[in-house]
């Protein structure tokens, strides 16, 4: 297998909820973005940086006006990431921007359909235990 490269792109999204009269404000990192990168390890490099210092995160662009552009602080840490801190229109948000190498790719299967034995065998049971095949054995 040839060496595969991706651009990563994980955004802190945030969403509020209002509790007991009080906003909360719930963080969650998310790949929002796979970019394939046809090429070598610093060809791929060299696109995380445009992207860590172009990209503009969907929290900041919905609100944008043409011609706008964020206050931005790109930091490149020292496992080769990009940290980004924006800011514009008094929101905030960071984005991290990472190369990866593919190593694995893997379908989807799904397990037949349980007969009616099994799925009573289920319900009074409980599941039977997952094989963990790394584990050492002994």
């Amino acid at each position: 297998m040839t060496d595969q490269w991706y651009v990563l792109i994980e955004e802190d999204t945030r969403v509020t909820r209002r509790a007991d009269g009080v906003d909360l404000k719930l963080h969650r990192w998310t790949l929002v973005a796979q970019h394939p990168v046809s090429g070598t390890e610093s060809q791929a490099l060299a696109t995380a940086q445009d992207a860590a210092l172009h990209y503009v995160p969907a929290v900041l662009a919905r609100h944008a006006r043409p011609g706008d552009t964020p206050a931005r602080s790109a930091f490149l840490t020292s496992d080769g990431a990009w940290l980004v801190r924006l800011e514009q229109h008094h929101r905030e948000c960071h984005i991290r921007v990472t190369v990866a190498r593919l190593i694995h790719t893997q379908e989807e299967k799904k397990a037949p359909p349980k007969t009616l034995k099994e799925k009573v065998r289920h319900a009074l049971e409980g599941p039977e235990p997952s094989e963990n095949p790394w584990a050492p054995k002994g």
